[in-house]
């Protein structure tokens, strides 16, 4: 009896070993490769179509190998096969792979057969880590409260300090005037009575040659100042209006590089620079849903929430973000435009930026810089103008100008044209 006893007892040690030991094997086969070249890995090669805690284009990949294990009973083998070669798997009728090729309604995953057993090892390991807490940043209005609070408290002392030594002096001078008086009067020393003169003013009305040069300088400065103001009257320089959208061309164009015209496309072949389609927004951002915490953390100093204001992108186009598809449902975006010319004024964007090949910087200012975006120059015909005279036409490898570049050369009998030489002074070119 005592040898069945304690043969049970070996076996439920050994059973609760072997749980532990699977247990243990599954932690460690996760833990098999570098996080650091799988994340690496998985931003270059994955991350288009994934994230590690949400469902993209394909589904979210946060422990998907403990993840398949567990309700599929899929091991990483299986990971091998299905990375390197996924249509494979799915034309040879694999369950499982047929089921999420159906539940992704027939997208077809990327193969990727140069990634070797390593390298998926390595991004296993990245997809097995444990979920960051996010870093709550310390905002403006908390360390730079403090800040300011100290500053304040300086500033406070050093202006209570000067007020009260003023007073203190004018206190002072009252009472050494009052004294000086008593000490005269205790003299018998009377003071001398001004003897009255004409008032400096009724004196200056007198002198006509005087009224005569204060009225030519009123008259000149009233003529500078009036010139001055109907000169500005339509100049738009400065003009930064609130988007209903907020776009920071400081990330887009800045931080990440995008080129000006691969959203603004028609500013190649048309007169005007056009405002990009919301789709042209959600070549990207059907993937960007939040930006990095750093990014957010810059946002809330200047008091703008970036993942927020994405939402209102997927409102307005009508992407319904955790189904991953279009709901129909779509409101208009009423952007307000910021640079705008008279309509009298005519100005082509393709002559300047294909023909010409004026950079965009030239006329919008550094908008890679810009948060909010502005109009940086004044546009006005004077600075129009000035362009004309000074810039030179970029006449190399450019056939558009051969023949014309030629016959101007020979009469101005300079190597170098600018757009004034080139009739780009002319009243009609640029009016109707």
């Amino acid at each position: 009896m005592i040898q069945v006893i304690y043969r049970k007892l070996t076996t439920n040690s050994l059973r609760l070993g072997f749980v532990i030991l699977l247990a243990f094997t599954t932690t460690l086969m996760a833990q098999e490769g570098d996080p650091a070249k799988g994340k690496s890995l998985f931003n270059s090669n994955c991350a288009a179509c994934h994230t590690l805690d949400k469902k993209m284009t394909g589904p979210a990949l946060r422990h998907i190998e403990q993840r398949l294990a567990d309700d599929e009973g899929l091991d990483r083998e299986w990971l091998y096969t299905w990375i390197k070669n996924s249509a494979g798997m799915v034309k040879a009728g694999d369950a499982y792979a047929n089921k999420i090729y159906d539940e992704y309604a027939g997208a077809a995953m990327t193969a990727f057969p140069q990634l070797s057993n390593e390298d998926i090892d390595d991004i296993l390991a990245y997809t097995a880590e444990e979920k960051k807490a996010p870093v709550v940043a310390e905002t403006a209005a908390t360390g730079g409260g403090d800040a300011g609070k100290t500053g304040g408290v300086s500033n406070e002392i050093i202006l209570g300090a000067l007020t009260i030594l003023f007073m203190l002096l004018a206190a002072g001078l009252f009472v050494v005037n009052k004294t000086l008086r008593r000490f005269a009067a205790a003299q018998n020393i009377d003071f001398e009575e001004d003897s009255k003169r004409k008032p400096l003013w009724k004196a200056f009305v007198q002198n006509q040659f005087l009224m005569l040069v204060v009225s030519i300088f009123f008259l000149l400065a009233s003529a500078y100042f009036m010139f001055g103001y109907f000169m500005q009257i339509g100049v738009d320089q400065g003009y930064e209006p609130v988007q209903p959208i907020h776009y920071s061309h400081k990330i887009h164009a800045g931080d990440n590089g995008i080129d000006c015209k691969y959203c603004h496309s028609s500013a190649r072949t048309s007169k005007h620079s056009g405002i990009p389609s919301l789709n042209v927004c959600m070549n990207c951002h059907k993937s960007i849903y939040e930006v990095a915490p750093e990014t957010q953390a810059e946002g809330e100093k200047i008091g703008v929430d970036y993942n927020a204001e994405i939402k209102k992108l997927y409102a307005a186009v009508g992407w319904d973000d955790e189904e991953q598809q279009y709901t129909g449902e779509t409101q208009p975006v009423k952007w307000v435009r910021i640079h705008n010319l008279p309509d009298f004024v005519y100005f082509n964007h393709s002559q300047h930026v294909t023909v010409a090949g004026i950079e965009c910087q030239t006329c919008h200012g550094p908008v890679e810089e810009m948060e909010v975006m502005y109009q940086h120059a004044p546009l006005t015909m004077g600075w129009c103008i000035d362009c004309h005279r000074t810039s030179n036409v970029k006449v190399e490898d450019n056939a558009y100008y051969t023949k014309i570049h030629e016959e101007l050369s020979k009469k101005y009998g300079v190597d170098k044209l600018t757009p004034a030489q080139m009739g780009g002074l002319e009243c009609g070119k640029c009016h109707y």
